[in-house]
C-alpha cells in the first residue's frame, strides 16, 4: 500500500483520502438503509450488496495509510457527518433540522480543532 503512504504524506492528500472514505461509508450506509426499508426483491439484494462493497472499500481506504489513527479518525468523523448530511439530502430528500445543524457545528468544530491545533 505504498500509494496510501504517498497520498497521505501531505495534509491535502490525507484530507482527500478521508473525504473519499467518508463518502464511501455514508454511501454504503445509505445503500443499507435502502435495502432494509425502501426496496424489495432483486433491488433489495442489489442495494445490500452495493452497501457491503462500499463499506469494504471505505475500510480499506481509511486503514491503508499508517497515520495517527486517533487524531485523523477524529477528523474523519467530522467529514463523515458532512457526507452523511449531503447524501441524506440527495438520496432521500431529507434536509438537516436545527438540532442537526447545531450538533453538526460542534462535530465540525471538533474536527477542525483536531486537524489544525498543534500542541
Amino acid at each position: 500500500m505504498q500509494w496510501a503512504s504517498r497520498l497521505v504524506s501531505n495534509p491535502l492528500g490525507a484530507l482527500a483520502a478521508l473525504a473519499f472514505a467518508a463518502f464511501l461509508e455514508a454511501l454504503g450506509d445509505s445503500f443499507f438503509q435502502t435495502s432494509f426499508y425502501r426496496s424489495s426483491g432483486a433491488s433489495r439484494v442489489f442495494a445490500f450488496l452495493a452497501g457491503a462493497v462500499m463499506l469494504a472499500a471505505y475500510g480499506s481506504i481509511v486503514n491503508a495509510p499508517r497515520w495517527d489513527f486517533g487524531r485523523l479518525i477524529g477528523v474523519y468523523v467530522a467529514m463523515f457527518f458532512l457526507m452523511a448530511q449531503i447524501l441524506n439530502k440527495v438520496r432521500f430528500g431529507h434536509a438537516p433540522t436545527p438540532p442537526v445543524y447545531a450538533g453538526g457545528a460542534l462535530i465540525v468544530t471538533g474536527g477542525l480543532l483536531m486537524a489544525f491545533w498543534r500542541g
